[in-house]
């Protein structure tokens, strides 16, 4: 968002929590989001990492929207795409990107996956059918990871051409002789509710 409307939103957000803080102008968030670096807090576990990624469309306030509402003007409506993942075992949100609609589930992986400090072991990266992608599936191997993605309907097995695609041939096949529900017990694709749930909470927010 723009430097103003950033400053507007995080003034909204305080107002719904009941908090009178003061809130940096425009200038000052200019100035210091030149050196700020962000990171997420969190707590540190001893055993691998159980990555679940899910991501939803979420309303913005476009262009037009508060002269709709007051004179019935046309709306532009302004969507943006939050991606995260969570921990299974804490809930806690390990992973964070947000972009515009038309940007793609599975190019955003990679993304999420390089949040995650090089010394965490990750054990599994579990992720709907949007993520079948050679990209995703090459991503995840490099973490030295298993995948958990549902092979998406009528899907043909890749050439083993990287250690990604062996895994989601895999998949492939044990969907396919298995059937997809025994495949999804057995590998226990049903976890990836928990971040449905976290996703819920986050649009609660607003």
């Amino acid at each position: 968002m723009p430097l103003r409307q950033t400053t507007g939103f995080v003034q909204s957000l305080l107002r719904l929590v009941g908090l009178d803080w003061v809130v940096p102008d425009f200038s000052t968030l200019c100035r210091r989001q030149k050196t700020l670096n962000v990171s997420l807090p969190y707590r540190w576990r001893t055993g691998p990492l159980n990555l679940l990624i899910d991501n939803t469309c979420i309303k913005a306030e476009g262009e037009g929207e508060w002269n709709a509402r007051k004179h019935g003007g046309p709306r532009r409506r302004l969507w943006r795409k939050i991606h995260i993942g969570i921990d299974e075992e804490t809930l806690e949100v390990r992973a964070v990107a947000v972009t515009s609609s038309n940007i793609g589930d599975a190019p955003i992986l990679p993304d999420l996956l390089n949040q995650i400090p090089p010394d965490q072991d990750i054990s599994s990266v579990t992720a709907d059918g949007a993520y079948d992608t050679r990209k995703c599936h090459d991503s995840i191997a490099a973490r030295n990871t298993q995948a958990v993605i549902p092979p998406r309907k009528n899907a043909k097995p890749w050439k083993l051409t990287s250690a990604g695609a062996i895994v989601r041939n895999q998949a492939v096949n044990a969907s396919q002789y298995l059937g997809r529900a025994i495949w999804q017990r057995w590998s226990r694709y049903h976890r990836r509710s928990r971040v449905e749930t976290k996703m819920h909470c986050v649009k609660l927010l607003g």
